[in-house]
């Protein structure tokens, strides 16, 4: 399985496309049924979608092939998680499930789903800057450890690394797609937008400088991942990321403790150059919390 996608829904979708498109470096990708699509200049369709209506998550949306949903479906089967079978009428199209993990966050698992053209050449170049993709998606919550073991146990994921504010959760050779924040509540933490290389994560934070936004931690480069990062306040109200690709690690790579990932007195990452908004932040990802809008039914064939 890989990261799509995040569906959200929001009071005006449009600002909200307006902003990522016009600075954040997103294209457009199209509109169904009032749900704005902006997508990056990789293979995929869409990377975050928004539909009208009042804030929360609707789902995080993985891809992969039928043999990979059909064994999601059968670990999930017995463990009495809220969950129902979907046809998706988004971007790319695709059938699966949606599910419904302890603390409220709704994954959808599709198989069948269309990929499209890269952005590439003139198109690619003429913007001041482009993400290519989602690099993951990060929840927040009450118990972090469990969460963990969930997926684990559940969906097939693993865990990479545990630290002090972290469990990271890797669903194919990418350190992590998600991650678990050891926040005392449950809610979206962060979006990660993956750009092409550290040169364009420089150039995302020199755009977003241009029209007046700084960012509220980074730049730095983090340990468990080693991606470099810059985290933003979106002005619709989650916290967006510009990051490069996280780390790929090998089948047998040895989960971290939280012992292994400590830094110097006064550093929160590897370079220790970076300061962070401790409290916008945390406001920021109080904000947006999911919502199951279907009622759980047995998965059956």
């Amino acid at each position: 399985m890989k990261l799509r996608s995040i569906e959200m829904s929001l009071p005006d979708p449009a600002g909200a496309a307006a902003f990522m498109e016009d600075i954040w470096g997103l294209a457009a990708a199209g509109e169904k049924n009032g749900t704005r699509y902006l997508r990056g200049s990789g293979a995929q369709p869409y990377l975050v979608s928004f539909q009208p209506g009042e804030e929360y998550v609707r789902s995080v949306t993985f891809t992969g092939d039928e043999q990979e949903l059909s064994g999601i479906v059968a670990r999930i089967e017995g463990k009495a998680w809220p969950m129902r079978r979907v046809t998706s009428d988004d971007l790319g199209g695709g059938h699966g499930v949606e599910v419904e993990l302890p603390e409220g966050e709704i994954l959808r698992f599709l198989a069948g789903a269309e990929e499209v053209e890269p952005i590439q050449g003139h198109a690619r170049k003429s913007r001041r800057v482009m993400p290519v993709g989602l690099t993951h998606v990060v929840f927040n919550s009450a118990d972090a450890e469990v969460s963990g073991d969930a997926v684990e146990e559940v969906l097939g994921f693993r865990v990479s690394d545990r630290t002090a504010g972290m469990v990271f959760v890797r669903c194919n050779d990418s350190h992590h797609s998600t991650a678990f924040a050891r926040a005392g509540f449950s809610s979206l933490n962060h979006i990660a937008f993956e750009m092409e290389d550290l040169d364009s994560v420089m150039r995302g934070i020199g755009c977003m400088r241009d029209h007046g936004f700084s960012p509220a931690w980074g730049p730095g480069r983090h340990g468990p991942g080693d991606n470099v990062y810059a985290y933003y306040i979106a002005p619709f109200g989650p916290v967006i990321e510009y990051s490069t690709a996280v780390e790929k690690v090998p089948e047998d790579y040895v989960t971290g403790k939280p012992e292994d990932w400590t830094w110097p007195e006064k550093r929160i990452d590897q370079w220790g150059v970076s300061d962070k908004d401790f409290a916008g932040l945390r406001k920021a990802e109080e904000r947006f919390r999911f919502r199951r809008e279907w009622d759980a039914q047995p998965i059956a064939d």
